[in-house]
C-alpha cells in the first residue's frame, strides 16, 4: 500500500458527498483531478470502494469501512498540525457549523471577526435544510448548528444570537396601502411557502393557524431565493425573514405589506449537544460569541431597527 493523505482526504470527501463533482467543489479541485486520485486510490485495493448504478455513485460496504478509517487518520493528522501550531501560540483547527438556508444571511457576520483574529482556523460551513442541521448535531458531525426555532430534542444547549423578524412581503404595488391591513386579507391571496420542515414554513403555519386563517391558494418552493424570485415575478406573496431581503427592499423589488400581527418574531440560535467535547477552536468560538455578540449586532445589524 502506498496511498497518500491527499487520496485519503479525497476519498473521504467522496464518501460524504456521494459525488465526485461535489467533492471536487468542496476541496477546490478540478473534477478530473479528483477522478484520477480516486482511480489511483482504488488501484491499491482488490475490493471495489465505489460502484455506479444508473449514473449514481454508491460507496460499497468495504468503501464505507475505508472511509471511516480515513476519517480517523485525517483527524489525527489535523490534531498533530494543530498541536504543532499551538506550541507557537496559534489557535488552529477546524470549526464545523451547519446552518438552515436562511441562516446564511446571519452566520457570516458572527464569524468574520473571529476568523480574522485566528487565521489558523479553518471553517467548514454547511448551508442545508432544518432536518440535516438537527441530524448533524445528533450525529456529532459539527460543533454547532444555527436555527431559528429550537428543536424539540433533549440534551441541547443554545446561545441566542439575533432576533429574527418575519414580514409579509409582496412584489406588487397594488397591495400597498397607507394603512395597516387586517390579517384577514391573506386568505384570498396566493401565498408562497417553503418546503415541509423549513423553519420559516413552520412559523408561518403556526401563525396562520393561531389566527384562524385558512388559505385558499398555497404554492410550495424549496429555497429562500426561489421564493424571492417568485414574489418578484408576481406569482404570489410570502412571509419572509427581514435578514434575507435587505437588498430587495432597498432597490424596491420587494415591499413589506403592513398587516396587523406582523412582524412575527423568533430568534436565531446557536445550538450544540450538551455532551459535546469542544475542541480548542470550538470552545474559543463560543466564548468569543458570548463576549462579543452585542458588539457584532450593533456593528452589522443596526439597520434592523429601521423596521418596527
Amino acid at each position: 500500500m502506498n496511498y497518500t493523505l491527499s487520496q485519503l482526504q479525497i476519498f473521504y470527501k467522496i464518501s460524504k458527498t456521494k459525488s465526485i463533482t461535489k467533492a471536487a467543489e468542496e476541496l477546490h479541485l478540478t473534477q478530473p483531478a479528483v477522478s484520477i486520485q480516486l482511480k489511483n486510490f482504488q488501484n491499491q485495493f482488490d475490493i471495489p470502494l465505489t460502484e455506479v448504478i444508473g449514473r449514481k455513485l454508491y460507496i460499497t460496504d468495504f468503501g464505507k469501512e475505508v472511509a471511516t478509517a480515513a476519517e480517523s487518520i485525517l483527524t489525527i493528522v489535523n490534531e498533530i498540525d494543530s498541536k504543532t501550531l499551538a506550541y507557537k501560540g496559534q489557535l488552529t483547527g477546524y470549526l464545523k457549523i451547519s446552518v438552515v438556508s436562511t441562516g446564511k444571511y446571519v452566520v457570516p457576520y458572527f464569524l468574520t471577526d473571529f476568523l480574522k483574529l485566528h487565521p489558523g482556523v479553518e471553517l467548514r460551513l454547511d448551508v442545508t435544510n432544518k432536518s440535516k442541521v438537527i441530524d448533524d448535531i445528533l450525529k456529532n458531525e459539527v460543533d454547532f448548528s444555527m436555527v431559528s426555532l429550537l428543536p424539540d430534542i433533549e440534551n441541547i444547549d443554545n446561545l441566542e444570537l439575533l432576533q429574527n423578524k418575519l414580514y409579509f412581503v409582496t412584489g406588487s404595488n397594488d397591495l400597498i396601502t397607507n394603512k395597516e391591513d387586517d390579517i384577514s386579507i391573506l386568505k384570498d391571496l396566493p401565498i408562497l411557502f417553503r418546503e415541509q420542515g423549513s423553519g420559516t414554513r413552520t412559523t408561518m403555519e403556526k401563525f396562520f393557524e393561531s389566527h384562524g386563517i385558512q388559505l385558499k391558494n398555497k404554492i410550495e418552493l424549496t429555497s429562500n431565493e426561489a421564493v424571492k424570485q417568485a414574489i418578484i415575478a408576481g406569482i404570489g406573496n410570502s412571509v419572509m425573514p427581514l435578514i434575507g431581503i435587505k437588498s430587495e427592499l432597498m432597490n424596491g423589488t420587494l415591499k413589506i405589506i403592513p398587516i396587523k400581527g406582523f412582524p412575527i418574531t423568533t430568534n436565531w440560535q446557536l445550538i450544540w449537544s450538551k455532551n459535546k467535547k469542544f475542541s480548542p477552536v470550538a470552545k474559543a468560538f463560543l466564548e468569543y460569541l458570548q463576549q462579543e455578540k452585542f458588539t457584532i449586532i450593533q456593528k452589522y445589524f443596526s439597520w434592523f431597527e429601521e423596521y418596527a
